[in-house]
């Protein structure tokens, strides 16, 4: 069965971006700005924290965005990305309701791929990979 990545309870989360690190290291990156979801406060150093992944849309805007067919549909929901026909256009980024995806450096999307290699560094478990 497909899995994919939730947000278990983010009142847990204490912002220590253990989830982003991992994410960007199994990326080959070891900046957490190039990971696959985020995490901010929602409001000052007291309030909580937002976590934004990839809710494996089963209809993707990002993925009709994409003219390129550099994005298509992920069994379970979400996409695949597809490297070689990505144009760096952005489109796929801009169509996001959610503002999951983001540019890397060299202005490719990171996106996410719902692998679950987060889930074991958060130490709260905020976040969890679900069967479909």
């Amino acid at each position: 069965m497909p899995k994919v990545l939730r947000v278990v309870d983010r009142r847990r989360c204490i912002g220590c971006l253990s989830c982003r690190q991992a994410c960007a290291r199994l990326r080959g990156d070891y900046s957490p700005s190039n990971a696959a979801l985020d995490v901010k406060t929602a409001g000052g150093m007291s309030g909580e924290f937002i976590i934004t992944i990839c809710m494996a849309c089963e209809d993707p805007a990002c993925m009709e965005a994409c003219k390129f067919g550099a994005l298509t549909k992920r069994n379970g929901g979400g996409v695949v990305f597809h490297k070689d026909k990505c144009t760096k256009c952005g489109a796929c980024a801009r169509a996001c309701s959610v503002s999951a995806i983001r540019m890397d450096k060299e202005g490719y999307p990171i996106i996410c791929t719902h692998c679950g290699y987060c889930t074991r560094y958060c130490p709260h478990r905020c976040i969890a990979t679900k069967e479909v």
